[in-house]
């Protein structure tokens, strides 16, 4: 496969992490949030995130799968790398590429809220994509708004490639 277009340059995607990071810090202001990202999609985006906002953070990394070497979700969900950190009673901010289906991130807000007991639980997104939404759920945080497309950079990947390209583009089908 082949970049068919840039739909979002370094430049975009840089301003608008600067942005979400002003206002994570306005919002978490006299908290310590944990910030949980998603691997491995959301390593870019959440190293990025964390150096905008304000505040002293706590950071730690899940996995899960769905997609493997696919462009669409089995649909199936398996936690694959468990959280380190004790999140009880701790305000915890859920970092992802994108969000598609949905299917993945209702299932991590339920997994936290009933297997780690903590404080609050609320979700970032670079990409809310709901040409796919199989299930309802609201991010409370949003990068951008895309429509369609099977998108690749800053962390998107296709089986593994196009991960480190600066720009968020879309591929030739």
């Amino acid at each position: 496969m082949k970049i068919k277009e840039t739909l979002l340059q370094r430049q975009e995607i840089e301003e608008r992490v600067s942005s979400l990071g002003q206002q994570l810090t306005k919002d978490y202001t006299g908290k310590k949030p944990v910030v949980i990202g998603i691997l491995n999609g959301a390593f870019i985006f959440l190293a990025d995130l964390v150096r905008a906002v304000d505040l002293p953070v706590e950071v730690d990394f899940i996995r899960v799968a769905s997609y493997g070497e696919a462009t669409e979700s089995s649909g199936s969900i398996t936690l694959t790398k468990e959280p380190e950190l004790d999140l009880a009673g701790k305000d915890i901010l859920l970092v992802e590429d994108i969000v598609d289906s949905g299917t993945t991130m209702a299932w991590l807000h339920k997994y936290f809220t009933t297997q780690h007991k903590p404080n609050s639980v609320k979700t970032c997104t670079l990409i809310d994509k709901n040409e796919r939404r199989a299930v309802d759920v609201q991010m409370d945080y949003v990068g951008f708004q895309i429509e369609e497309g099977f998108l690749v950079g800053y962390g998107l990947d296709c089986a593994q490639q196009y991960r480190t390209l600066p720009d968020i583009c879309t591929l030739e089908e």
